[in-house]
């Protein structure tokens, strides 16, 4: 039997992420999604729902409010780029907490503590590397040599330690195809191995000598994940 989860964030790019780990689990059925909670609550009263994974910093109606409201209704499985909300994630009685960006696999040990039959859930194996189309040819790349990704009009460029190379290829597709405990987007134009990142401030990060800006958009998700907290 199959646990009915919904996603609950105002982040695209963060739905974006738990659909395809959710669509990675067999035992996990994705219904529906969000972008905000008020949303939620008509929807919770006609449908029937396991799990949420509910972010927490939300405009109109916060995820840990939302969570008072439901938390004997459902399971709760936060996900936050803060490490503050924590502690009062789980006097909530939460399944778990995951910290942005989290791996595939620290989404298996939540989905884990839910109930025994996905203690024998069989984790992946590690991919290392991406197998990109480029001059007619398909490239492989590996994370550890990948620095920066830049979206320009209609094509991106894939910048590594050695080469560069040109994509015809969304933005929005390639960060699904990445770990995401290493790479983020930190701007429309731009997603970043954080490994690569040399120096940071509010407004760019620094890869190999090269600037790289930081909107407003995903500043605070980036400054979190950098800081540790």
């Amino acid at each position: 039997m199959k646990l009915q989860c919904i996603i609950v964030d105002d982040e695209q790019t963060a739905r974006n992420i738990l659909k395809k780990y959710i669509g990675d689990v067999s035992n996990l059925e994705l219904i529906a999604e969000f972008k905000n909670a008020l949303e939620v609550l008509n929807y919770l009263q006609n449908n029937p729902v396991d799990l949420v994974f509910l972010d927490i910093e939300m405009p109109k109606l916060s995820g840990l409010n939302l969570a008072k409201i439901i938390e004997n209704k459902v399971k709760i499985v936060f996900t936050t780029a803060h490490r503050e909300f924590a502690l009062e994630g789980f006097d909530l009685s939460a399944v778990d907490y995951l910290l942005k960006p989290f791996s595939f696999d620290r989404f298996l040990k939540a989905i884990q503590k839910m109930t025994p039959q996905f203690s024998n859930i069989v984790i992946p194996p590690v991919v290392d590397h991406i197998f990109i189309k480029a001059d007619k040819k398909m490239v492989k790349v590996n994370f550890s040599e990948l620095l920066y990704i830049e979206g320009l009009s209609n094509y991106v460029k894939i910048h590594t330690i050695e080469d560069t190379l040109v994509v015809y290829e969304k933005m929005s597709d390639l960060i699904l195809r990445l770990p995401s405990q290493s790479f983020m987007r930190i701007h429309k134009s731009y997603i970043v191995n954080t490994r690569k990142i040399k120096t940071y401030t509010k407004e760019y990060v620094e890869i190999k000598k090269t600037h790289i800006p930081i909107s407003l958009t995903y500043r605070n998700t980036l400054l979190s994940f950098l800081s540790g907290s």
